[in-house]
């Protein structure tokens, strides 16, 4: 591997052993023995592919270097080098934009690793090359625009960072397969990832799923039983819709990320676990916290680092990708042919808006397949609302009137539900009361019409998630 590489650190020591090592590899090396010489180098002009820049420096220190560094070039890729495991300076340097974060003394496989990864790939290829990453379950992450190619990066820096991550964004833009991705990419991926939703358990039962209780501790307790806390030891936790949690809750779980521990109901003796905590939510979180639903001490405590994940209008050119993706693993499950989507079709779906992002994309995909023609997604994509002329294709397949009236009540009943849906951000408590109808009978519409992640058409990670009240989405 060659490559031109700029080593910054105050011991000669230690730059006398990079030059070496990295001479080894083929590079090209130069080095500075403080932060203020390393932004004088860049500045008259050297130009390297990776800069390894140790933390602990006088003067001005890695932190302060790292962020000048950034500020002069933005596309400089900066690894940091550290003796101390520092949190909180981990997590500022990737803030500040670092590539990675090691400890010293660097070995020879791993200084391998980081110039394989950004020194000798393209620049275009520095995070996962395929477009497509296929996770445990039958799930996967999406990256081929750049802006979700960076997330892509992001979720790698974070994973090895054990802090909480807190996933913002609108329903249907793989939140969830992100928070998977994170755990897969952690040091706990070997350990069990368990997703609960918040808002699809009532208030009042909550705090029993999450903690577990003692015997006795309610009408109904007759033996104790570990709550998700307990039985995500060692793994890692996603509190889905965590603007749901009653904010009485909040406080509680607030304990559980200072302290690793917590009470279960009608005990007196704490709980400690070693969990990893992600929360997403798909709710305007600077609203949630003026109105109270999200308790602010609880939101600096998840915003150690917070990744927002873009609606599909925002990253368009994915939607060929997602598309021959979802085309290729539906066409296989339903043992229907593959089918391509006409220029005429692919342009309504590249103006479309699709307010219920990938999950919606998912679902046309779907009645394309099952239902053998390209009609209800002009037909939705560009009129807005009627399936009549998908109805009235069924005729030139000898329909009788009868199966055409169920056919197109079953449609219009489908797509009612759907615009509930997407009205109120995929909410289904709130869409049930828009709808006038009970939140039982939403959710049973909801599977029936294959309108939701749970629906048998949309494999999950069972066997990297644990019956938990909520199920992952299908992708990012």
């Amino acid at each position: 591997m060659s490559g031109n590489v700029l080593v910054v650190d105050d011991d000669p020591g230690v730059l006398r052993y990079m030059r070496r090592l990295l001479e080894l590899e083929s590079c090209r090396v130069q080095t500075a023995n403080s932060g203020g010489e390393a932004l004088e180098k860049i500045k008259q002009g050297i130009s390297p592919d990776l800069v390894f820049l140790d933390v602990l420096m006088p003067g001005m220190d890695g932190l302060q270097t790292l962020e000048s560094l950034r500020k002069f070039d933005p596309q400089l890729r900066v690894v940091m080098l550290s003796c101390v495991r520092d949190t909180a300076k981990v997590v500022r340097a990737i803030r500040l934009g670092a590539e990675d974060y090691l400890h010293k003394p660097l070995d020879g496989s791993a200084l391998q690793d980081v110039l394989r990864r950004y020194v000798s790939a393209a620049p275009a290829e520095t995070g996962p090359s395929p477009e497509v990453e296929e996770l445990p379950g039958g799930v996967f992450f999406a990256a081929g625009s750049p802006a979700m190619k960076k997330i892509r990066s992001r979720l790698g820096q974070v994973a090895r960072v054990n802090v909480p991550v807190l996933l913002l964004g609108e329903s249907g833009t793989g939140k969830e397969v992100a928070a998977l991705m994170i755990h897969k990419l952690s040091s706990r991926s070997d350990a069990v990832f368990l997703k609960v939703n918040c808002a699809a358990i009532p208030s009042e039962l909550l705090e029993s799923e999450l903690f577990g209780y003692e015997a006795g501790a309610f009408t109904g307790a007759t033996h104790p039983k570990p709550g998700k806390f307990e039985l995500c030891n060692g793994g890692t936790i996603l509190l889905d819709e965590i603007g749901e949690m009653p904010p009485g809750l909040q406080a509680k779980l607030l304990q559980v990320l200072q302290e690793q521990r917590f009470f279960r109901l009608g005990s007196r003796s704490p709980v400690s676990v070693d969990v990893r905590i992600l929360a997403a939510t798909n709710i305007d979180i600077d609203d949630a916290i003026k109105k109270g639903k999200v308790r602010l001490d609880l939101y600096y405590r998840l915003n150690a680092f917070t990744i927002h994940l873009p609606p599909l209008r925002q990253r368009r050119e994915d939607i060929p990708m997602l598309f021959r993706h979802f085309m290729n693993r539906l066409a296989a499950q339903f043992d229907k042919p593959e089918r391509p989507l006409s220029e005429e079709a692919l342009e309504a779906c590249m103006k479309y808006s699709w307010p219920g992002n990938i999950r919606e994309l998912q679902n046309v995909i779907k009645r394309m397949v099952v239902l053998g023609d390209e009609l209800h997604v002009l037909s939705k994509r560009q009129s807005g609302h009627s399936n009549l002329p998908h109805a009235l294709h069924g005729v030139k397949g000898g329909r009788d009137l009868k199966e055409l009236v169920k056919a197109l009540k079953r449609d219009a009943e489908a797509e009612v539900i759907a615009q509930a849906l997407e009205q109120t951000n995929w909410n289904r408590r709130e869409a049930a009361a828009l709808l006038n109808i009970s939140y039982k009978a939403l959710v049973y519409k909801t599977r029936q019409y294959g309108l939701e992640s749970d629906s048998p058409a949309f494999p999950v990670a069972r066997k990297a998630v644990t019956s938990s009240g909520g199920k992952l989405s299908d992708a990012v």
